[in-house]
């Protein structure tokens, strides 16, 4: 019997499954995410054949399922999410315009269509400030290039980047791309609201900390954040409805508020809270 994913997909040819294809919005993949899949294109460089001698879709992930665990398209498909969708399995192997982006080449397609970036989905893998490499005596200086370089550089950092997910604006768009802002004082007037996908771990913690913040759609460990007790208190006063400068008065003392600033930011920078700046416009 067909998986129930399968019953669904009613592609009876491969002329079908092409005509799909080149129908469906093409995503944009992490180069290195494309180096292991290029090596498994050969394969299906003859897709009516490739096809018909696959049977279907089904078969190709069992095929791929049973590649040993050091084939590049192995290690691909066990990060990406969307290898357990039939659509997505087309897209990745068998799309007739497929083609890798690097973040420069990423910001210079934004260009060309007349868009803007906005944000990662999940930040925190290409900002210099969060992980292992901040704390890297090279974090003060990828800080202090402009956005696009830091999170080029940091990619190339972590080379292993399978996919990029990200907001981008019609570059005519009133308004600032990157609303957030901890310049000036706007940020006072944010509600922070904590993702429902934050783990906070309590056992096993480091030297000094009160809890290690984790999010758990982040594909790297080295974007656990410990937290000490006073920024556990500040944490616990997050409700979605108060600002930030009301959780700090009653959460720190007064001279602790550039600190209490300083925590929010982070905990903004590693996904692991968004903000309500509806208010501070």
């Amino acid at each position: 019997m067909r998986p129930r994913w399968l019953r669904s997909f009613r592609l009876t040819s491969a002329e079908q499954l092409w005509h799909f294809v080149a129908q469906h919005s093409q995503r944009t993949l992490g180069r290195r995410a494309t180096d292991g899949l290029h090596l498994a294109q050969p394969l299906m460089s003859n897709a009516p054949r490739t096809v018909r001698m696959l049977g279907e879709l089904h078969d190709l992930g069992i095929t791929i399922g049973a590649l040993p665990p050091d084939h590049p398209v192995a290690g691909v498909a066990r990060r990406a999410k969307d290898f357990t969708q039939p659509d997505a399995l087309a897209d990745a192997l068998l799309h007739p315009q497929d083609r890798a982006y690097t973040v420069p080449q990423l910001y210079q397609w934004l260009e060309r269509c007349c868009l803007s970036f906005g944000r990662w989905f999940e930040q925190a893998p290409y900002l210099p400030q969060c992980g292992a490499i901040a704390r890297t005596p090279h974090a003060a200086r990828l800080a202090a290039l402009p956005p696009p370089a830091q999170h080029a550089a940091v990619e190339l950092l972590r080379g292993t980047m399978t996919r990029h997910n990200f907001i981008a604006y019609r570059d005519d768009r009133v308004g600032e791309s990157q609303p957030i802002s901890f310049e000036g004082d706007d940020w006072r007037n944010y509600v922070p609201l904590r993702l429902p996908w934050t783990l906070c771990v309590r056992e096993r913690l480091p030297a000094g900390a009160s809890a290690v913040l984790i999010n758990r759609a982040h594909p790297y460990p080295d974007l656990a954040l410990p937290i000490n007790q006073a920024q556990d208190r500040v944490l616990a006063a997050i409700d979605g409805k108060r600002t930030v400068s009301e959780i700090l008065r009653g959460a720190t003392d007064t001279a602790d508020l550039d600190q209490g600033r300083e925590f929010v930011e982070r905990l903004w920078r590693y996904d692991l809270i968004v903000f309500d700046a509806t208010a501070s416009r």
